[in-house]
């Protein structure tokens, strides 16, 4: 292509950005051994500790719809004949987590990650652990806000904070352990109901459920604050050597607004950019879905037949296979750098799993099959969507904004999947599997729209300025995601 056919940049920096690729170099990228240990050693600090935080997040935001089973509306509902209070109880979490995700996310890059994913956990831990000593509608729905409120202050930031240490070839798994434990507390909640439901206690069997998932959360949030590291460039679990290769990893396919700084226009267009509000449209359906399966999963399994303890007991199988399933898909789609498909099928087979909830309402093996269906297909879509916009958005501060948006307009459908189960529509529910399984079809279709969208752009890209070396190295500090160097994973 001639000069003259080249769009013209002002910009010094989107000039001399042309000269760090070079369409011929195109050899593949292979780690040294000493970047291999770095890897292995940042593994097995940051995974044990954020992941570990994330089960502890999840059950305490889930662990509501076990202790409906086991005599919290009767406690404090007035018995909540209708449900309605129930479903109020469960959404106020989600409506102080929506507003709080964007700001907080920005903020937590001023604050060394450790204080701040320390913080957070000790204030959840504490709005869980309090929700025990609630006796009435009031005090339930102050908790929940609470709870809401510190935890939109840690899920969220968690992407921006894995892209400070893991490249764009390492995130889709990272991500998938991560969101994976979210999959492991359903299970792990269910067995502790389960050991709950036939324990003997003087306290209500669904406070001492509060108290027992509360409690743990408190003493990690201690321990991140000593042992989680912080940034690259100021973590004291780094030598100099681990800390120079560490920076050039960071820097290797992107180089913008790093540190304790905030880009404003970066700000601007994240939340102006239509992606963004797509992928939040597909996070609102599969978060529809993931809601009403955290708080309603043992009363669906209950309606087909089964008592509460085996109810709670028969939570554990879907979410391990969904846990199983997301690791997979993430590996898979690490390795293809590929997240559009395996997102857009991810939430087919969610809209497969409420499609057989529906047609089928007698068979219970094929009931209980789809419940399957739903749990892997929602949890794998989460994951992988979340590792997509860790990449696809360029900068820091548009990562540490446009990951918070588009998660916030999902959490809406959390709201909405609080609201689509009322115990008067038991037991076959159709109007709450009618709604989750239409939201995962449409996330399917716009899961394939963004697919295409970045495929074509990057083939746009190429033909203007010809293909990028592998990793070369891209100044995004001025047009983030839009700058000519640039290549999103598709």
């Amino acid at each position: 292509m001639s000069d003259e056919e080249k769009p013209a940049f002002t910009d010094d920096k989107l000039q001399a950005e042309e000269a760090t690729y070079d369409s011929a170099s195109q050899e593949p990228f292979v780690k040294s051994d000493e970047e291999k240990r770095l890897v292995r050693k940042l593994d097995m600090r940051i995974l044990p500790i954020t992941c570990l935080l994330y089960l502890f997040a999840y059950l305490d935001r889930s662990n509501l719809g076990n202790a409906r089973l086991q005599g919290l509306p009767q406690d404090t509902l007035g018995g909540d004949p209708t449900g309605v209070l129930f479903d109020w109880v469960n959404s106020a979490f989600f409506f102080s987590y929506i507003i709080c995700q964007v700001p907080a996310t920005v903020i937590s890059k001023l604050f060394p990650p450790s204080y701040w994913m320390a913080g957070a956990a000790i204030g959840w831990a504490v709005c869980s652990t309090l929700m025990a000593s609630a006796f009435n509608f009031g005090g339930l729905m102050t908790a929940r806000i609470g709870l809401g409120a510190f935890e939109a202050a840690f899920g969220p930031a968690i992407p921006l904070y894995y892209s400070f240490f893991y490249t764009r070839t390492e995130m889709g798994l990272r991500m998938a352990y991560w969101f994976g434990f979210a999959a492991v507390a359903g299970a792990f909640g269910g067995l502790i109901a389960f050991g709950v439901q036939n324990a003997h206690s003087v306290v209500q069997n669904w406070r001492l459920l509060f108290i027992i998932e509360g409690i743990p959360a408190f003493l990690l949030g201690v321990v991140t604050l000593f042992l989680l590291p912080n940034r690259p460039e100021s973590t004291r679990f780094f030598n100099e050597r681990e800390r120079e290769i560490a920076l050039e990893r960071v820097n290797r396919s992107t180089s913008a607004d790093t540190g304790a700084v905030i880009n404003k226009k970066h700000i601007t267009a994240a939340l102006l950019d239509w992606r963004v509000h797509t992928g939040g449209v597909i996070y609102f359906g599969v978060n529809c879905a993931l809601a009403s399966i955290s708080a309603f999963l043992p009363t669906i399994i209950q309606t087909f037949g089964y008592t509460n303890a085996l109810a709670q007991l028969l939570t554990v199988p879907p979410y391990a296979v969904a846990a199983i399933v997301l690791c997979l898909t993430s590996y898979t789609s690490d390795r293809l750098q590929n997240r559009g498909i395996a997102t857009a099928g991810a939430c087919f087979v969610g809209a497969i799993g409420y499609l057989l909830l529906l047609v089928v309402p007698n068979n219970v093996h094929v009931r209980y099959f789809a419940v399957f269906c739903i749990c892997s297909g929602t949890y794998t879509a989460i994951g992988v969507i979340i590792a997509w916009y860790a990449h696809n958005l360029g900068s820091e501060t548009k990562k540490a904004t446009g990951i918070p948006m588009f998660m916030a307009i999902g959490q809406c459908g959390s709201i909405l999947g609080s609201h689509i189960y009322p115990t008067t529509d038991g037991p076959r529910y159709i109007r709450g599997f009618a709604i989750s399984c239409g939201l995962e079809a449409f996330a399917t279709i716009c899961a394939l729209v963004l697919w295409i969208s970045y495929k074509r752009d990057n083939a746009r890209r190429d033909k203007l300025y010809g293909r990028p070396a592998e990793n070369a190295r891209v100044d995004t500090s001025v047009l983030a995601d839009k700058a000519p160097g640039f290549r999103y994973i598709p």
